[in-house]
């Protein structure tokens, strides 16, 4: 229902909500880890750690990662206490960090969970085309499958945020279910040639192999999608508990699961053995030879539908993400206003929603049309451009932290939680984005050759200094407008201070 809130005498426009009270804690969670998609994650991730990043430091890789998150958490969450609102990263650095620099981050936030689902269309489709082709002799082109995903989301993203996360709710636990069978399988019998060995745990060969940068970036990439907790606020019961406890849960509970899926994958092969299969023509195996062997064949048939329906829920959640991302930047005048609109009766943001399923089957078509694999060229590039900008908009948030609590509400200040742990994580979180650069070119792999490649830093630059230049001629030319950046949020009245330093970064 539209409502208005004041902030001194500038009226904002009136506002369409979300649905409130539409999702508990469970279902927040299914949707952060499904964005993190821990099916995809590992076996599209950890081969490219072990074959030719840290190696079998691997798993130490990743506990390194989830120390550095779960410091950055501590920050975002004291962030999601006073602040709810779809925006999420756009409304935080925009409090924190003042309009302009909330504006660029906005728009960078926007495009990497645009992408996103395109991305995660062609990982999708590339699991199914292999799947099918494999076990039931079918021989269906890739687009088939992306079509019937985009279709099958946009359907799904239509209704009330509940149904989503159900769904995603039993995706989730099936794909997590077969991964912790197999890793529990071989911790039970005693392991592989090299039975349990303790060196990939060991946090010092997190920093050791062919490349530990390679690893590290990995790790960290391991976790995208995570932060999608504040995004469900205003939809979620008690948000300022919910979305607080969600995060950590995310973080820790999905740092906890890596590490112990790794190391287990490494002992089913071997130490000497995972190195050699994830650095050969079927990085796969690394998964599929454990599971064959400690449990049976019919694991493997298994593991390879249940990597289709993971990568569908991942792609599923990063749609809601960009939808909350065009509808919290729509309702508050900016792009089109219609976006910003709410379904009379499942109070989805449906034409955000509408908007984000044309602009994903228009790049999707893109790359069919131009001839372009669903892995190689569609996931990967589109994963590593929305990566790059989305560390990015989680470096400013985290200094966002500490000038939000400096100006807004000084008697909550604390030396760690407001201070030392936003600094720490963005300090880590800088050192993930000097990561992605050194290692783009690998991780782009035979698709580094492309145009598009080589125009990634180019579009994230352009677009975040366009958010930049929209904001500073809002502040000259529209100042009503400027005033509204940003500042829709839950309980409107209670964050609705003056942000009279808001250039500090400009």
């Amino acid at each position: 229902m539209p409502e208005t809130a004041a902030n001194g005498a500038h009226q904002n426009p009136p506002v369409q909500r979300l649905k409130a009270n539409s999702v508990g804690l469970v279902g927040v969670v299914f949707m952060a880890v499904a964005t993190a998609a821990p099916i995809t994650a590992m076996t599209g991730n950890l081969p490219i750690a072990v074959g030719f990043g840290n190696g079998t430091g691997a798993p130490a890789g990743y506990l390194f990662a989830t120390l550095v998150l779960t410091v950055f958490s501590v920050g975002y969450v004291a962030m999601a206490k006073r602040i709810t609102a779809a925006g999420a990263f756009y409304g935080y650095i925009s409090h924190g960090l003042g309009r302009i620099a909330g504006m660029a981050s906005g728009m960078l936030a926007v495009l990497a969970y645009v992408v996103f689902e395109a991305s995660i269309v062609g990982v999708f489709s590339y699991f199914a085309q292999t799947t099918v082709h494999d076990q039931l002799g079918w021989d269906v082109p890739w687009i088939v499958y992306a079509a019937a995903m985009l279709l099958v989301t946009a359907a799904l993203s239509y209704f009330d945020i509940n149904l989503t996360a159900k769904a995603l709710g039993v995706m989730l636990i099936a794909e997590i279910a077969v991964l912790f069978a197999v890793a529990t399988a071989v911790l039970v019998q005693g392991g592989g040639p090299d039975g349990i060995p303790v060196e990939p745990i060991n946090p010092k060969n997190a920093f050791t192999g062919t490349s530990a940068g390679l690893g590290l970036f990995f790790a960290f990439w391991s976790w995208v999608g995570f932060e999608s907790t504040a995004m469900y606020g205003e939809e979620s019961r008690d948000p300022k508990r919910v979305v607080p406890r969600a995060t950590l849960v995310s973080v820790v509970g999905v740092g906890i699961f890596y590490i112990y899926v790794s190391w287990m994958t490494i002992a089913g092969n071997g130490l000497s053995g995972a190195v050699k299969v994830s650095s050969s023509t079927s990085p796969l195996d690394l998964f599929f030879n454990p599971a064959h062997s400690f449990i049976g064949a019919w694991a493997v048939d298994a593991f390879q539908w249940l990597l289709i329906t993971g990568s569908f829920a991942c792609g599923m959640a990063f749609h809601q993400c960009a939808s909350r991302y065009l509808y919290a930047i729509g309702r508050e005048g900016f792009l089109h206003p219609a976006l910003g609109r709410t379904h009379h009766r499942h109070g989805s943001p449906y034409l955000a929603s509408f908007t984000q399923s044309v602009i994903a089957v228009a790049i999707v078509a893109a790359f069919w049309l131009t001839g372009q694999d669903p892995y190689l060229h569609l996931y990967t590039l589109l994963a590593i451009l929305g990566t790059m900008a989305i560390l990015i908009v989680q470096t400013l948030c985290s200094f966002a932290v500490i000038g939000y609590f400096r100006r807004n509400h000084p008697e909550d200040r604390h030396w760690f939680r407001t201070f030392l742990a936003p600094l720490l994580g963005g300090v880590g979180m800088i050192a993930v984005v000097v990561l992605l650069v050194l290692n783009m070119e690998t991780a782009a792999g035979s698709a580094a050759d492309s145009l598009f490649f080589k125009a990634i830093p180019w579009i994230v630059g352009l677009v975040f200094c366009g958010g930049l230049g929209l904001g500073l001629y809002l502040r000259s030319r529209r100042p009503d407008r400027y005033e509204v950046i940003g500042r829709i949020v839950l309980e409107d009245a209670k964050e609705r201070e003056e942000d009279v330093r808001t250039t500090a970064i400009v």
